[in-house]
């Protein structure tokens, strides 16, 4: 079986995404890979430009909305490698960008609790024998400060009327980012929530004050890394608190 740390990121699809750029980091640092997407093809092509870099990268099929598919993958990586180090919730949607509580269509909102809480939530359940093997396990949750109440940039209490839904949906998941932490904590596996940032991961973001991927994708590295005696339960832009 593999000896070397082993990091499975979901979610990865485009090589302009944090996913990509996080996956590149971690295997410059000598980690073992696993990229995941619900395209195997898109993951293969991804795969193959870092491998050509001679990063040691796999790619993998994953649903995080099929369990099935969950299922699969975790059998397939029970094979290979028979642990899991770290496990990067990272895939996630952003939909219904413009309507309000009073006009939302509950059927995308619903949706989007699907993709941002409910499928990081069994793809966790789902690993958690795997990362439980490991000598120092740690769960990343790719999160937003639209998630929290007083975060001064993105914050409920700060941001305009908008993105209501992702909003929520990322606020769930900021608290089952502190449950599963608590849950765990005896097991010595450390569970954080992430904040990337504005990031520049769409044409003309960047324009907007978006930052560069490279710069963001660095949180997400920071917390995959944590030492034994590192926070958990914490939510994280920069490797510095945010405010819940």
């Amino acid at each position: 079986m593999e000896t070397r740390n082993i990091v499975l990121i979901t979610g990865v699809s485009r090589k302009e995404g944090l996913g990509y750029e996080t996956a590149r980091q971690l295997a410059e640092q000598g980690y073992k890979v696993i990229i995941t997407a619900r395209d195997y093809q898109k993951a293969t092509q991804l795969a193959a430009i870092m491998q050509g870099d001679q990063l040691d990268i796999v790619p993998m099929e994953l649903d995080i909305n099929n369990a099935d598919s969950i299922a699969k993958c975790v059998q397939q990586v029970t094979a290979q490698f028979g642990h899991l180090d770290v496990l990067i919730n990272n895939a996630g949607a952003m939909t219904d960008l413009t309507s309000t509580i009073a006009t939302a269509d509950l059927g995308v909102v619903k949706s989007c609790f699907d993709s941002n809480v409910f499928g990081p939530w069994q793809t966790t359940q789902a690993f958690l024998p795997l990362l439980r093997k490991s000598a120092q396990p740690r769960i990343v949750n790719v999160t937003s400060g639209m998630g929290s109440y007083d975060d001064p940039d993105f914050g409920l209490n700060h941001f305009p009327g908008v993105l209501s839904t992702y909003a929520l949906a990322k606020l769930t998941f900021n608290a089952l980012t502190v449950k599963v932490a608590k849950e765990l904590k005896d097991k010595k596996i450390l569970v954080n929530a992430v904040c990337p940032g504005f990031t520049a991961t769409y044409e003309g973001l960047k324009e907007q004050g978006a930052r560069p991927v490279e710069e963001s994708a660095k949180s997400i590295v920071w917390a995959a890394t944590l030492p034994a005696n590192g926070p958990t339960g914490g939510f994280f832009r920069d490797g510095k608190p945010l405010p819940w």
